[in-house]
């Protein structure tokens, strides 16, 4: 796998031609900017810079950012920015005009094909595809605990999706007995070569016992069957070299850029 055609593949179909990531939301071409827009509780940022946005344009266009943040009263707007992205001081930028960064995260990508083999998991713990909202609450309980974060809107989030547009989105959860102890959600983006891993976490007594190698092989093995030839992650710190040792291969950085309405 070549990484430098690989991520200027993952740059012109999952950035710069991006379609929206569900129901209610859009995909916005703005200048030399690609932006997703929808509700308080969706995903809302930027995702695509042009090589071409410069130091002499580049000021303007956050300012416009956040002007068009405050006209549809968003709570918060993110700016993704990856460490290709030009200007080479965009991110001093973001934050001189009231971004906060977060956490880098690590672009990963690997052959789906590769990942799909079986994997064994602890006597009485199961692996269940998420259908209704009751599955939904158990794997937003399962996210609190694994990452320690409040699960509220991503609970409303799978819901949304589960009951308008289900087909190219999958949610798991694992299961000890009757207690959630991991979870994970899967893009599959129709038309394209890749499927995105998303929230993949467990819960800290579990780990360490093939959990999360389970709930990448099972959305590895149904990317795959959908026709998608990759599987991505923006990895955190504690994931990557999980997956490096799966076999996935860094394709770069990427920093959140978080603008909150008031701050």
């Amino acid at each position: 796998m070549r990484t430098d055609d690989v991520r200027a593949l993952y740059d012109r179909t999952m950035r710069e031609h991006a379609r929206p990531d569900g129901p209610g939301v859009r995909v916005e071409r703005d200048g030399p900017l690609v932006r997703q827009v929808g509700g308080p509780d969706d995903w809302n940022g930027v995702v695509w810079s042009s090589p071409d946005l410069d130091e002499e344009g580049a000021d303007a266009t956050i300012a416009a950012q956040i002007g068009h943040c405050a006209a549809l009263g968003l709570p918060e707007f993110e700016w993704k920015l990856y460490a290709h992205d030009r200007p080479a001081d965009l991110g001093d930028r973001l934050r001189a005009a009231g971004f906060a960064p977060g956490p880098p995260e690590t672009l990963l990508v690997a052959p789906a094909e590769l990942l799909t083999g079986p994997v064994a998991l602890p006597d009485g713990v199961t692996l269940r595809p998420v259908t209704d909202a009751a599955g939904a609450e158990l794997m937003a309980l399962a996210h609190e605990r694994a990452f320690g974060t409040d699960g509220t809107r991503l609970l409303h989030q799978v819901v949304k999706r589960l009951a308008e547009a289900p087909e190219d989105f999958m949610a798991l959860v694992v299961l000890a007995g009757e207690e959630p102890v991991g979870s994970a959600r899967t893009e599959l983006y129709p038309g394209t070569d890749f499927a995105g891993l998303w929230g993949g976490g467990t819960v800290a007594a579990w780990r360490g016992k093939g959990i999360y190698r389970a709930l990448v092989a099972y959305r590895a093995r149904i990317a795959a069957e959908r026709g998608h030839r990759y599987l991505q992650v923006d990895a955190s710190a504690m994931s990557a070299p999980i997956l490096a040792r799966l076999g996935f291969t860094a394709l770069g950085t990427t920093t959140p850029y978080v603008y909150r309405a008031g701050r």
